[in-house]
């Protein structure tokens, strides 16, 4: 017997109308965003993003009403967005800049305790780590355009998670 377990993968239900997932829900190309089919319920989750090909793009997390048509995220209240450029947006404010350029075949993680948001390039973190203040649940979000590629990584990581007690992103249990 065979047993299903479900994954965490980008909802292909819920996505921009030019852009294309593929790879059982890992890969984004095309024009648009994608947010994952599980929201982040955990203490303290982590996931990774590999920038297979460079373009414009962007990650990070947003509500479920971030509309993924409109790229580039960052833009709006729902989202807050690692850009290729290594800015943070939120709201069309610059919430901080990572130093490190971002390059093709970079692995780029990303922890989330309810509070902070933290960056890593290749297993390194990057200043500045961003306070994120909602009470609304938000879900890991992607967006590509300009020809970039991006393979995402919810469970089978690249680099290990951070110290802590991050780990994958749980899939939520009903009990009934």
């Amino acid at each position: 017997m065979v047993i299903h377990r479900p994954e965490v993968a980008l909802d292909t239900s819920r996505m921009g109308q030019d852009v294309v997932v593929v790879k059982n829900g890992r890969r984004l190309c095309g024009t648009g965003g994608a947010i994952s089919n599980a929201p982040i319920v955990q203490n303290k989750a982590y996931f990774e993003v590999k920038l297979q090909t460079q373009g414009v793009w962007g990650v990070g997390l947003g509500t479920r009403r971030v509309n993924l048509s409109k790229v580039p995220l960052g833009y709006d209240s729902d989202s807050w967005i690692l850009q290729h450029s290594g800015e943070i947006k939120h709201d069309s404010k610059l919430l901080g800049q990572i130093k490190t350029p971002i390059e093709e075949g970079d692995v780029i993680g990303f922890a989330y305790d309810h509070e902070l948001f933290r960056i890593f390039i290749n297993g390194q973190e990057q200043e500045p780590a961003v306070r994120i203040s909602t009470r609304t649940t938000v879900f890991p979000v992607f967006y590509v355009d300009d020809g970039a590629i991006l393979d995402i990584q919810f469970g089978t990581f690249y680099y290990p998670p951070p110290e802590g007690g991050y780990d994958r992103i749980l899939l939520e249990k009903s009990l009934l």
